[in-house]
């Protein structure tokens, strides 16, 4: 049997605000607005992944937000061309980043507090020629 990644599932208290981010901010296109169960939500399509939204159901208590570190999950991570390019216009946005672009192992990261909190890592491959 074989696997592959299929989708994300975020809830959120502002549904809009998140759409936003996501088709605004990152270049996600909004597939369609949806219910999940009786929650209102929408999908949302990241380069081929699929990114679901939902606010809160009327029978759930959510406790805490994604500001803390918690088992489970811990960020999404988004590869980019060009990482200093997205670093400047994401703060430009107004986005708070904790880590700026930093280099490690074959690869240059950042970390960054998207709406709600949720922290969103951009990734930058780095090729042959930009190796010491």
């Amino acid at each position: 049997m074989s696997f592959r990644f299929h989708h994300v599932h975020i809830i959120c208290k502002d549904l809009e605000k998140m759409i936003g981010f996501f088709t605004e901010g990152i270049g996600a296109e909004l597939v369609k607005r949806k219910k999940f169960g009786t929650a209102d939500g929408a999908s949302l399509d990241l380069q081929g992944t699929t990114i679901n939204l939902r606010v809160a159901r009327a029978d759930e208590k959510l406790e805490g937000d994604a500001s803390r570190t918690v088992f489970g999950y811990n960020h999404i991570g988004l590869e980019v061309e060009d990482i200093e390019v997205a670093f400047k216009d994401l703060r430009e946005r107004g986005y708070s980043f904790f880590m700026a672009p930093t280099d490690i192992p074959d690869l240059r990261i950042a970390f960054f507090r998207g709406p709600e909190d949720i922290v969103i890592e951009l990734v930058q491959r780095k090729d042959d020629r930009d190796r010491p």
